[in-house]
């Protein structure tokens, strides 16, 4: 299953929250500023500001010299902050995991959820008809497989709702301005970037397809250069309190409480979790086992593991399973949270002492790293 991440943008946040305070403000020039002293300067602009000569990062002592008309408001921190964790709330009811990426900016992971909503257009004008209906603001949405190609549609389409259909990534980001891309904001890359007038993304793309040359000429930004002009990020979406989590859900494809598919998920749900633990070379301390029904209930049960081999960390997770599912109602979501964690010793031993599980473990994670997760799966054994 291909990821699903979705950035939600207010833009310009300050302003249509100021003007969503005072309405007296929604047709004249006003300007967020950082201080009232002459040395402040302009965090945001109306459009109408725009048109009177002010800018971002304008000083304040300038701004007032340009503009007799335009109102100068302080940046209302606490506005802001109580307003966006508002919104939070909000989108917090389309999915469990979503990361705030400054006010007015929300990641949101909305793997596995197409069996709730039509499509992935319709759940965006959901979020972002409600976000107007409840908060008052304006929003757009950006959709694709990655973090970044979401985040960066959000900010250069001028469309409500834009979907980056998995596999267009490189297309989708070729014309644009090369300043979209983070690695090149880097002073050696951007250096050398205004060097060899290298305005759109497709001239940087057409550089990194000769892995050698972009070596030579971005020596260790190379790597992550090449990757984000073909709109590769394998970063995941991290609520606030998951930066330190191991966080793996699985949403079933139809609401079940049939002990033999159930039983098939917390499997593989079992060695996502035990493959990412043994390439950390780790186990953990706090297992937190989530279990969401049909009704809205959920219930938890939390443990450790002691070791990250497939059978343990399967057994584990069942145990956590049967403690947890305490009702008769069909489940809809499972979820797994592991925090806590600690390093494996890795200290040779004179005789072997590798089990056939840890053997078996390690295989798996070979072809794995490989291929896919999703290449190859255990056998069930009766």
């Amino acid at each position: 299953m291909s990821q699903t991440v979705f950035h939600l943008r207010l833009r310009d946040f300050e302003l249509q929250a100021e003007r969503q305070l005072d309405a007296s403000l929604c047709t004249r020039p006003i300007a967020i500023i950082s201080s009232h002293h002459q040395n402040g300067t302009v965090v945001s602009v109306s459009k109408e500001g725009e048109e009177e000569g002010l800018h971002t990062g304008m000083k304040v002592s300038l701004a007032r010299q340009m503009s007799h008309s335009a109102r100068l408001l302080p940046y209302n921190s606490a506005l802001y902050r109580r307003l966006n964790q508002y919104v939070y709330s909000i989108v917090q009811r389309f999915t469990p995991t979503v990361e705030p990426s400054g006010y007015g900016k929300f990641y949101m992971d909305m793997t596995g959820l197409e069996q709730i909503h039509k499509s992935h257009e319709q759940a965006g004008s959901k979020i972002s008809n409600i976000v107007q209906d409840q908060v008052g603001l304006r929003s757009v949405l950006g959709i694709s497989q990655n973090k970044l190609v979401s985040r960066i549609s959000s900010a250069v389409v001028p469309d409500r709702i834009h979907r980056v259909i998995a596999g267009n990534e490189a297309r989708f980001l070729s014309p644009l301005h090369s300043p979209v891309i983070p690695t090149v904001h880097q002073p050696p890359v951007w250096k050398l970037i205004k060097f060899l007038i290298l305005n759109r993304v497709c001239q940087i793309q057409s550089i990194v397809d000769s892995s050698d040359e972009a070596r030579r000429l971005f020596g260790a930004y190379a790597l992550p250069l090449t990757q984000e002009v073909r709109g590769q990020d394998l970063s995941a979406v991290q609520s606030p309190m998951m930066k330190d989590h191991i966080l793996e859900q699985t949403v079933l494809k139809e609401d079940t409480n049939d002990i033999t598919t159930l039983w098939s998920e917390i499997k593989q749900l079992s060695e996502q979790v035990a493959f990412k633990l043994r390439e950390r070379s780790q186990v953990a301390k706090r297992v937190r086992l989530e279990i969401h029904y049909t009704d809205g209930f959920k219930y938890e049960s939390k443990g450790q593991f002691l070791k990250h081999d497939n059978i343990t960390v399967l057994t584990e997770t069942w145990r956590l399973f049967e403690i947890a599912n305490a009702r008769r109602n069909r489940i809809r979501t499972i979820l797994l949270d592991i925090s806590g964690f600690h390093q494996v010793a890795q200290q040779m031993e004179l005789f072997e002492k590798d089990t056939k599980i840890d053997r078996l473990s390690s295989a798996l994670d070979i072809v794995r790293k490989k291929f896919d997760f999703l290449s190859i799966h255990s056998a069930n054994v009766s």
